[in-house]
């Protein structure tokens, strides 16, 4: 787990509790600024609800993801599906909260979030593209040369992809107030609970 005083110099992307506000004040002329830091940080808590949640869950261990939940963020809030409890799911969005903003930031970061899957086609589908540029077009050369490119891509894409969440498609919530939590239905119709968040500034 990460921890604020392991703070190393060189990195240039470790988290500080005022950082997007600084960000926000500087550049805040630029359109879509706000909904775009606010939903990074949204997205970082929707991962860690899941986590506590799984963890609140006496059917696993607390290290086992509960792939019955899924979620889904927006920069008002995050949608979660699946048999939730509200009394749990409230509970596990103040935890998870409360242990991102105190360090534990390795929650912000999930297995089956959408952006290990984007990765995983992109870095794909770009050495596959590449091969068959490269390679001679011989047939069973391409076809060897390829099936290689695949199994490149498969296996650096799940690294790849954590540290395309850790670095761009979320940040620690440090800015994130919880609103309101309500069952509801979701803009495709599907049975939701929702965790409406507000952004407020750290001076």
């Amino acid at each position: 787990m990460s921890d604020a005083t392991n703070c190393n110099s060189w990195d240039w992307f470790y988290p500080r509790q005022t950082q997007d506000s600084e960000l926000l004040q500087q550049l805040g002329f630029i359109p879509g600024l706000k909904d775009f830091l606010m939903l990074r940080q949204v997205h970082a808590l929707e991962h860690a609800t899941v986590w506590v949640l799984s963890s609140l869950d006496k059917s696993k261990t607390p290290t086992e993801d509960n792939e019955t939940i899924g979620g889904l963020s927006t920069e008002k809030g995050f949608f979660l599906y699946g048999d939730i409890n509200p009394l749990k799911l409230r509970q596990a969005v103040r935890i998870a909260l409360t242990r991102l903003q105190r360090g534990d930031w390795d929650l912000a970061l999930h297995p089956r979030c959408g952006t290990n899957s984007s990765v995983a086609i992109a870095l794909t589908t770009g050495m596959v593209v590449t091969t068959h540029l490269l390679l001679p077009r011989e047939p069973i050369g391409q076809l060897l040369g390829m099936s290689l490119a695949t199994m490149t891509a498969s296996y650096f894409a799940p690294e790849i992809g954590m540290s395309v969440q850790k670095y761009i498609t979320t940040a620690i919530p440090f800015n994130l107030k919880i609103e309101e939590i309500a069952q509801t239905v979701d803009t495709w119709g599907r049975s939701a609970h929702f965790v409406r968040l507000q952004w407020q500034n750290l001076q």
